[in-house]
């Protein structure tokens, strides 16, 4: 019965939201002069705060491109650290305007929420992680083990799949916030631990011995993970969606925060209405023809973001794989901006 009543609320919750916010976010967000982002509480190389609390973090640099799309200012935005089972309701209630959290796009979500996905910014893969002491080199070992979760996720519910698949059993450890289930974690009270590889990788660089853990070589799923807005918002919609394929796009011809004023001087047409040399795009979006521009003059194209936060340049150090561009074998395909 308390789930049904849950459930109940949870859909009235929904259906004011929507009524209350669709097609209302981009004048909204213009008028209050930032961008109110919902980023995970902690998690290095997508959304982590420094010692003076400034965010960064590949998920922080796609509300960054959203506010220099609008705004011209990457630093027009402000945070709110969401857990799992906060970040829907923050969305649809309308306490962020987007959710630039590691946020897997699934068709439920775009169906039962009010809410929908801008697009692809991390492709990834749920995996396991053990002390490399208890001396499991596969996730067909884990047979009756304790696993440490978070509630409310995609990994909740693939773990139980994969489980099933395997005609195997295990123990749930559900923990709702990341530091809590990591402590959790390496205090023994389970024997692993499963959310997606990048998030697995980001913690083993957080923890006292990194080497002490390993990474299973299974995956146990399809992680596409992205910005997702409320559903009846068209023109903020396309906002989000296309300062991400203009960070792809950028790194695809080659544009770069180094060279992207001497690339306004290309005679690719291409560039130019990337740039707002050729103008028409920006008014198209309801901004400025130079919104590409700003993107990647204060942030970078997607590789740049890429590298710094979570690839070669960062303590993760993950190779590209999935996020490559597509014509480096990878799935980064920005959309013509034409």
């Amino acid at each position: 019965m308390k789930t049904i009543k849950w459930a109940a609320v949870g859909a009235a919750m929904f259906a004011t939201a929507t009524v209350a916010t669709a097609g209302q976010t981009f004048d909204a967000v213009k008028e209050k002069g930032f961008v109110q982002c919902g980023v995970s509480t902690g998690l290095a190389g997508f959304s982590n705060p420094d010692s003076q609390g400034n965010w960064t973090g590949l998920d922080v640099d796609m509300c960054r491109a959203v506010a220099a799309a609008m705004f011209g200012d990457a630093s027009a935005f402000k945070v709110t650290p969401l857990t799992p089972v906060q970040r829907f309701t923050a969305l649809q209630s309308g306490e962020i305007d987007v959710l630039t959290r590691n946020t897997t796009q699934t068709l439920t979500r775009d169906t039962t929420l009010g809410l929908t996905g801008a697009g692809v910014n991390f492709y990834d893969g749920q995996g396991i992680m053990v002390k490399k002491d208890l001396g499991v080199t596969s996730a067909k070992q884990l047979d009756g083990a304790a696993i440490c979760v978070q509630p409310g996720t995609t990994t909740e519910l693939n773990l139980a799949d994969y489980f099933r698949s395997q005609n195997m059993e295990f123990q749930p450890v559900v923990v709702e916030k990341l530091d809590e289930t990591v402590r959790a974690f390496t205090a023994g009270r389970c024997d692993a631990f499963t959310t997606d590889k990048s998030q697995l990788a980001s913690v083993r660089t957080t923890l006292p011995n990194p080497d002490a853990y390993v990474i299973l070589p299974e995956t146990l799923s399809k992680e596409p993970l992205g910005p997702m807005v409320r559903q009846g918002d068209q023109e903020w919609f396309n906002l989000v969606r296309w300062s991400l394929f203009a960070m792809i796009e950028a790194e695809e011809y080659g544009i770069t925060s180094q060279n992207v004023d001497d690339m306004l001087k290309s005679t690719d047409p291409n560039v130019q209405r990337i740039l707002g040399v050729t103008p028409g795009m920006g008014k198209n979006l309801g901004v400025g023809d130079q919104w590409a521009y700003n993107i990647v003059k204060q942030i970078g194209n997607y590789g740049e973001s890429f590298e710094r936060n979570v690839g070669k340049d960062s303590p993760m150090g993950l190779d590209r794989g999935l996020n490559a561009t597509w014509r480096d074998g990878g799935l980064m395909y920005g959309w013509p901006i034409r």
